[in-house]
């Protein structure tokens, strides 16, 4: 019988019949030996099975001991060069410290982190040197998510690859002059270096995930050969606790994503301190992502423990490593070999026993299996090797490894970025690096000579897995061909007499032309949060498919029907279910398949503006850090557009978040027209030119009949304002009214009244994108700002309204904010008046909302009286009149208050 029968024999000290189990043991080893594991686990499972239909009380557990899912004589021997990789990893550790510790000690504010790379260090060289792919003509490149905070170790090996100078590590964290690092992996700041953002912590997990779905989908649709491609995302253990980190493992298991391997970092500390000081981090994880269906693989131990667990006859040693919680861990790896010697195996007689022949130091040696290159590379052999689920590595580490008493294991690791001499000495001497002593207070960089065995090394295993990494494509190679505007004609004209549509019902006849497109239609990427009846998109479900990997396993209940739901394995659609951040998820992947698969992808992404908005907001940031190209579709958008919705559903502010990200491109169209152009120019900026922008456009459920395009108009639309209509040329009084989204046609109508009931001429004017028009107005005022003597710029909305005469009123679906982008460029001297619907929202119909947040005909109307008033025009009497004319509650409380 094996030593490992023997060691689970003795460990039941409670077994009221030891001779019945040890020959069920024997008989499930001979199993095992004879038949494998795959016949052991369905006899257990038989068994257990059978115990539990006859009433027996079975508690299920996912977690195995607390020990390496490897064992390690089922280890994968790694084939390369370990004291040049070990030698390597050295230097980087060097270079990674000093990049930090320069650019504090020139100038204290900067930040950085040393002690992330420091534990995550073996794992990544691994990674590099035998298994992370460039792209090349027969492989399209693994993707790469890095933690965050581990960017100081990745510009460490791109610099002794020749691929950053020594310029640009003395200048981390110092962008502003062009030649600096940045602190984390931002594609916007380095796009030939970075391939995604890992920072807000979170946001990797997530992305990753949907990243590696779109994959599967790319190859199931014949798009892309991804088959060999794997994702690899590396978080820490304290990140998992960030809601995005977790949200979607079950997804991953469900779309059988075997393409996706996350590696969790699990150095059992976060910036405060233990990540689970009176638990195991690792065994709760383990539950969480076997639980769910993840091959999860756990390297807990490194080479050193081996032995002693194989001495553990009676399983004290495995007890012990379990009952030991993480706090105590931290702290044994911050003191020294006797402490572990009295702390942890003093906890046993026979512990003590079984290390009586080690010396202080020897305990000491005896590492995690994060630092153990054996361990990773036997760990990540697995995943590279496992097929039908994804993969988790739980890998054990020591936070800040190698920094000694400045860093190494303490609750201050992560803030750690100011090492005094005596540390930068001692982390010399413990990684060799050849720098003498009259050096070490410049902390010069070390790279040795380009004809070094070492160097060789490094090139030579970067050549043979086709290039470096990471490294981003800016721009796809290939070109699609983008339709005239005139391809939207069934949009472009006006409706026929007594027929209403609305911009929702454009946008599904847009999106339907570019699905026909021979051009586009294969690449168009519709993505859905179960909101697709809402906004009228059911159809595209028979016409083409919801991507599903299974295909249909069941007849849809309504299949009898024109528009039945159809899964398909080749399936277009992207349906997320009720899940903003998982529709971002994937419709991020697709805005980024140009530089990640060479593939121009055009996804649209269509969701309750409210919900999507306002859930996804980091992650929009980070589409923008991506350069992401595509279109976000804000549905039922406006505070009063949804009738008998309440609070939650109504939007009015996701102009404000979306305005603040510089490469959104936002829009707020009242007219199908508007919505063809705008989606064209999209189309055209990001297919055609290739420009890094995306578009936020929004859109209402709400019915009416549209105008069509009038020639000339298109680029007013693009640059977000332009005359709709003219009041009469011979009022001698005028004002000015503007609008966006369907309050537009409130404007409308309160200049008929302005006309009819007081005699007074309005001009109308469409604002498709009062952010636009903001950021052209801030644009000319920052450079009239710098250029003094030259000749003065005159913003967009100066010009536009410069001709004009009276007050000047705009009114939205949104925040006052909405419209006071625009105050600072109408021309001065001029009364400015936003209307807007700031408060919390309501259920109730479109017409009693209107009144309630004061933006509806009657109060447009009112205040452009109001301003007339002010500025002496007309007597404030007329407005009192107006007021009582309209059935204005002078004494209704302000509705921001209610």
């Amino acid at each position: 019988m094996s030593a490992q029968l023997d060691q689970l024999t003795a460990q039941a000290a409670n077994d009221p019949d030891t001779l019945e189990t040890k020959e069920w043991l024997e008989a499930l080893e001979a199993v095992i030996e004879n038949e494998g594991p795959e016949r052991a686990h369905y006899l257990m499972e038989r068994l257990v099975d059978l115990a539990r239909r006859r009433g027996a009380t079975i508690p299920f557990s996912s977690n195995t001991a607390y020990v390496n899912t490897i064992p390690a004589h089922q280890e994968a021997h790694c084939p390369g060069n370990l004291e040049y990789e070990e030698r390597l990893r050295s230097w980087m550790r060097w270079n990674a410290m000093a990049m930090v510790v320069k650019a504090n000690r020139a100038d204290g504010d900067l930040g950085g982190h040393i002690s992330s790379f420091a534990s995550l260090a073996n794992m990544l060289g691994i990674g590099f040197n035998h298994f992370w792919h460039a792209p090349t003509e027969d492989h399209g490149g693994d993707l790469l998510y890095i933690q965050g905070h581990s960017s100081p170790g990745i510009y460490a090996r791109a610099f002794l690859e020749g691929r950053l100078t020594e310029d640009q590590l003395t200048n981390f964290r110092r962008e502003v002059d062009g030649k600096g690092l940045s602190s984390y992996p931002h594609p916007k700041l380095m796009p030939n270096f970075w391939q995604f953002p890992t920072v807000s912590m979170g946001l990797g997990p997530l992305m990753a995930i949907y990243q590696a779905r779109f994959l599967k989908y790319l190859h199931a649709r014949g798009i892309a050969d991804t088959g060999n491609r794997k994702v690899w995302v590396f978080c820490g253990d304290g990140e998992m606790d960030e809601p995005e980190s977790m949200g979607a493992i079950g997804m991953a298991v469900r779309e059988r994503l075997d393409n996706l391997v996350m590696v969790v970092n699990c150095n059992l500390q976060r910036l405060d301190g233990p990540v689970r000081g009176n638990g195991k981090i690792i065994q709760e994880l383990e539950a969480d992502f076997r639980g769910t269906g993840w091959n999860v693989v756990k390297v807990v131990w490194g080479p050193g423990w081996d032995e002693l667990l194989a001495k553990d006859k009676n399983g004290i040693l495995q007890r012990v490593m379990m009952e030991t919680v993480d706090g105590e861990y931290q702290n044994y790896k911050a003191k020294d070999g006797a402490y572990v010697r009295k702390h942890f195996f003093g906890k046993d007689p026979e512990l003590l026993k079984m290390v009586a022949n080690m010396t202080d130091d020897d305990i000491w040696r005896l590492t995690r299996g994060g630092h153990d290159p054996h361990k990773i590379y036997a760990a990540f052999k697995n995943a590279q090797e496992n097929k039908g689920t994804p993969t988790v590595l739980l890998v054990k580490t020591v936070k800040g490894f190698g920094m000694g008493k400045s860093g190494e294991a303490r609750n201050t690791a992560h803030q750690t970025k100011k090492l005094d001499d005596e540390a930068i000495r001692e982390m010399r001497d413990r990684f060799a690096i050849p720098i003498p002593d009259d050096k070490l207070a410049e902390i010069p960089f070390f790279k040795p000579s380009d004809d070094a065995p070492e160097m060789k090394y490094l090139h030579e295993r970067r050549k043979a897995l086709g290039g470096y990494l990471p490294q981003r494509r800016p721009k796809a190679d290939e070109q699609l061909v983008v339709p005239e505007l005139s391809a939207f004609h069934n949009v472009l004209d006006a409706t026929a007499e007594g027929r209403e549509i609305s911009t929702t019902q454009s946008f599904v006849r847009i999106i339907s032309t570019l699905l026909r497109d021979q051009s586009l239609g294969q690449r168009i990427v519709p993505i859905l949060v179960d909101e697709s009846r809402t906004f009228g998109m059911e159809g595209l479900f028979r016409q083409i498919g919801i991507f599903n990997q299974q295909g249909q396993l069941y007849e849809p209940v309504d299949k009898d029907q024109v528009m039945y739901y159809r899964e398909d394995k080749a399936g277009q659609i992207l349906q997320e279910g009720i899940n903003e951040a998982g529709g971002m998820g994937s419709w991020i992947a697709a805005a980024t398949s140009y530089s990640t698969n060479n593939r121009v992808m055009i996804p649209f992404y269509t969701f309750y503006s409210m919900f999507g908005m306002q859930r996804i907001g980091d992650m929009v940031w980070a589409a923008g850090d991506m350069r992401a190209r595509g279109f976000l579709m804000g549905g039922t958008a406006g505070r009063t557009t949804l009738n008998g919705e309440g609070l939650q559903h109504e939007d009015g502010h996701s102009h404000i978040f979306a305005a603040t990200i510089p490469n959104c491109m936002p829009y707020d169209p009242t007219f199908a027209h508007e919505v063809a152009v705008i989606v064209h120019d999209g189309l055209r900026r990001m297919v055609t030119n290739q420009e890094d922008v995306f578009y936020y456009i929004t859109l209402m459920n709400e019915n009416y009949p549209m105008p069509g395009l009038r020639q000339g108009t298109e680029e007013g639309i693009l640059k977000g304002m332009y005359l709709l209509q003219e009041g009469p040329a011979e009022s001698k009084i005028r004002v000015q009214l503007i609008g966006s989204g369907t309050i537009l046609r409130e404007s409308i109508f309160a200049a008929e009244l302005l006309q009819n009931d007081w005699g007074i001429a309005a001009d109308v004017w469409s604002a498709p994108s009062l952010t636009m028009v903001a950021r052209d107005g801030a644009d000319c005022e920052r450079w009239n700002l710098v250029n003094p003597t030259a000749e003065q710029r005159v913003p967009y909305a100066t010009q536009l309204l410069a001709n004009t005469s009276g007050p000047i009123v705009s009114t939205t679906d949104y925040v006052r904010l909405f419209s006071d982008q625009i105050r600072p460029y109408v021309p001065k001297g001029r009364s400015f008046t936003a209307l807007g619907t700031d408060g919390f929202g309501r259920s109730d119909s479109r017409v009693k909302l209107r009144e309630f947040f004061e933006v509806n005909r009657y109060y447009v109307t009112i205040a452009a009286l109001k301003a007339l008033a002010d500025e002496g025009t007309i007597d404030k009497s007329v407005v009192a009149e107006a007021v009582a004319k309209y059935g204005i509650d002078p004494n209704k409380p302000n509705p921001v208050t209610q």
